[in-house]
């Protein structure tokens, strides 16, 4: 035995990309992708992305190169997905949210030599390239026109157009295999709020891994038809682009998500999945019944990128909805813990099932080992629902490391064989975690740790709340002291007030947790995935200024 092993059969690089290949000879003449009137085919995706790896190597893309792209979710989001990396260069896919100034932040640190940009976002990129420093080399720009959208002009003639550049390219081209499985293939910033968001490289070892453990966790059958509900750009839509050419999936493109959209693409499509986060189910559950459709089957959603209040989910549910809850972070490459659910929690009540799925869960199958380890003495926390400690993770879909900044690699990926998530959470009898905050959103009250996500979801069961926030707002007195930021539900703005709601906090949690400040705004500010935008509401308690020893307050914003 001692001389078996590794041999040239038997370790060729893992990589996703040949996800598509497979995809063209089992499904070639069964949908790949729709997008109103379009459709495409699994065979002619398959070429469209040979295409497109053919025509960036023609124009001087070569492996490791970055090649970013600004699009929402159309039919060439998804082409980039294979395309790109088929080509040898890196996908960087950027959030089409941000201002001009982190763009150009985010192209000169990476070093892109070409973007793919959506008529919508032209103006940004040439704002942001504007703000490249002298000298610093321009990447190329190519428009990707949408002739379903009339509102924007077309390209000016000669313009080399996505489809043109596609045109050029060889359906039969032989895509650029990595050399090794640990070749970067993806690269991802995180959040962008910062002036240093940091560049998250992956290999195609990690996606190939996390694409297959997330099929394999939510169970996701032969065929299916998937709705993007999920910006692509956010975590490569947590691997589901590659995931959708494993099992053939019929890819229903969206490039804007509201709630009439949804439900009329899910009626008329026929769609048996989608993935959001849970502004998402809040924006399902609460639509009104004008835009609502009755659902045509089973419509399972997963959602995971902020902890999913439990009166959201059980208000999901209710609709119809097959909730499983996730949690993975831009440098997990996608879902590495999940609520995985067991069939004798069907028999309780409808309240404690939805508690029961608020909480993350445990590993996935693909993940070597889940823990969360108390910071002063670097244990895990014991069993008991209430320790807190952060959430630490190990397993092959974890980021290579940051791109050019290796202090935050070691901060992140320590020597004890960790990757310490930031996240804050406690360790249930049962095994499954629950997380509790981000380490920057606990508040510490007279010394009392308070997480704020366990404020929001006692929040979120008050008739009138539709979004509820809480962050830590200065005090003379206690240090500071949780302020919550509410958005109504339509119809109720007038009937509440802030020491109506306190009063209603004061019978649902301890005194030390009620808001002592409450404001009402018509919306929560957001991140592009749906996230509240915790640091916005931060910096707005910050400037209120401290709260008085005794004194409460509210306002509108």
């Amino acid at each position: 035995m001692d001389k078996l092993g590794a041999n040239p059969a038997n370790s060729c690089p893992l990589t996703p990309l040949g996800f598509l290949e497979r995809a063209a000879t089992v499904f070639g003449d069964c949908p790949s992708v729709f997008y109103h009137d379009t459709v495409f085919t699994w065979s002619q995706t398959h070429r469209r992305c040979l295409c497109l790896a053919s025509a960036l190597v023609s124009l001087g893309i070569s492996r490791g190169d970055i090649v970013s792209v600004l699009l929402p979710n159309v039919p060439a989001m998804y082409e980039m997905h294979f395309g790109v990396p088929m080509s040898g260069a890196v996908l960087n896919t950027i959030n089409t949210r941000l201002d001009a100034r982190t763009v150009a932040l985010l192209l000169r640190h990476s070093g892109s030599k070409l973007v793919f940009v959506d008529p919508a976002s032209l103006p940004l990129i040439r704002d942001a390239l504007k703000q490249l420093p002298p000298g610093h080399p321009t990447p190329r720009v190519i428009p990707v026109e949408d002739p379903h959208e009339t509102e924007f002009p077309a390209a000016p003639p000669g313009t080399l157009t996505y489809e043109r550049l596609l045109e050029k390219g060889d359906p039969e081209f032989t895509w650029v295999r990595p050399a090794s499985e640990w070749d970067p293939m993806i690269l991802n910033y995180t959040s962008g709020t910062t002036s240093a968001p940091k560049g998250v490289v992956h290999c195609h070892r990690g996606i190939f891994l996390v694409t297959v453990d997330s099929l394999v966790e939510w169970a996701v059958p032969p065929r299916p038809t998937y709705l993007w509900t999920l910006p692509m750009f956010h975590a490569n839509g947590w691997s589901f682009p590659w995931g959708m050419a494993v099992v053939g999936g019929t890819n229903v493109c969206l490039r804007r998500v509201d709630a009439g959209e949804v439900y009329a693409a899910i009626a008329s499509r026929g769609v048996t999945h989608l993935c959001g986060a849970p502004v998402v189910l809040n924006m399902l559950a609460n639509a009104p019944e004008a835009v609502r459709r009755p659902l045509p089957g089973k419509v399972r959603i997963l959602t995971a990128g902020a902890p999913p209040p439990a009166a959201v989910l059980h208000r999901t549910e209710s609709i119809g909805f097959d909730v499983t809850h996730g949690y993975g972070l831009t440098e997990t490459a996608g879902l590495v813990v999940c609520c995985a659910w067991k069939g004798e929690w069907n028999k309780l009540p409808a309240s404690e099932r939805a508690r029961l799925k608020a909480r993350q869960g445990v590993r996935t199958p693909g993940m070597a080992e889940v823990d969360i380890i108390d910071g002063e003495t670097g244990r895990g926390v014991p069993r008991d629902g209430s320790t807190m400690g952060e959430i630490v993770l190990r397993g092959g879909c974890l980021m290579l490391g940051y791109l050019k900044d290796e202090a935050a690699t070691r901060a992140a990926i320590r020597d004890d064989g960790w990757f310490y998530t930031g996240d804050v959470g406690v360790m249930h009898p049962d095994g499954y975690i629950e997380i509790r905050d981000r380490s920057k959103d606990v508040i510490i009250s007279g010394g009392e740790n308070i997480s704020s996500v366990e404020v929001e979801s006692v929040l979120y069961n008050h008739p009138a709340v539709n979004e509820a926030a809480v962050v830590a707002r200065p005090d003379e007195f206690w240090g500071e002291t949780p302020c919550a930021f509410l958005s109504l539900k339509e119809g109720s703005a007038g009937a509440v007030s802030s020491d109506s709601v306190m009063a209603w906090c004061r019978e649902h949690m301890p005194r030390y947790m009620v808001p002592k400040t409450v404001v009402f705004r018509a919306e929560l500010p957001k991140t592009s995935t749906g996230k509240i935008q915790k640091y916005v509401l931060r910096n707005l308690a910050k400037e209120m200024g401290p709260t008085r020893k005794g004194a409460s307050s509210s306002s509108k914003m």
